[in-house]
């Protein structure tokens, strides 16, 4: 799978770990975050990484920081980002909503949590059914205004 990672400033390790276990899985890892310490805008990089979030088949889009990188990515038309604080948030975002990124605060999740959380959101399937039908009802208002 095409896995897209992007980050602020404060999440280039954290970054490089996520790179490294996604690659470790077999997943093709493209990195369009900061590269480096240097202060930089996190809008620019969560609408960087959620933009690919619409693509057929879903592109699955882990991403660093987290509140304001998941503001700014549910911004893009078609991007779900999960706000993922624990493993439960990780499987429910994708079970429940089909999340297509993942927000994780690089300060704030240890690496062994960090890691559980990643495979956990890659392995967890959309249940559909009942959430399928309010995830439509978010699409078709998001056609109608223009998000």
């Amino acid at each position: 799978m095409r896995i897209v990672v992007a980050n602020d400033h404060r999440g280039v390790g954290a970054k490089e770990r996520v790179k490294a276990l996604l690659t470790g899985l077999g997943h093709d890892v493209q990195d369009l975050g900061a590269a480096g310490p240097g202060s930089v805008d996190y809008p620019e990089y969560a609408i960087l990484v959620a933009g690919g979030a619409h693509q057929d088949p879903p592109v699955r889009l882990p991403a660093r920081h987290r509140l304001g990188m998941c503001i700014a990515a549910n911004k893009v038309h078609g991007a779900r980002a999960a706000n993922c604080r624990d493993i439960v948030d990780a499987e429910l975002s994708r079970r429940h909503n089909d999340a297509n990124v993942m927000c994780l605060a690089a300060d704030l999740v240890g690496d062994d949590l960090m890691e559980r959380m990643v495979r956990a959101w890659l392995d967890t399937p959309f249940e559909g059914g009942r959430h399928a039908r309010r995830l439509d009802k978010i699409a078709k208002y998001e056609d109608a205004h223009g998000r």
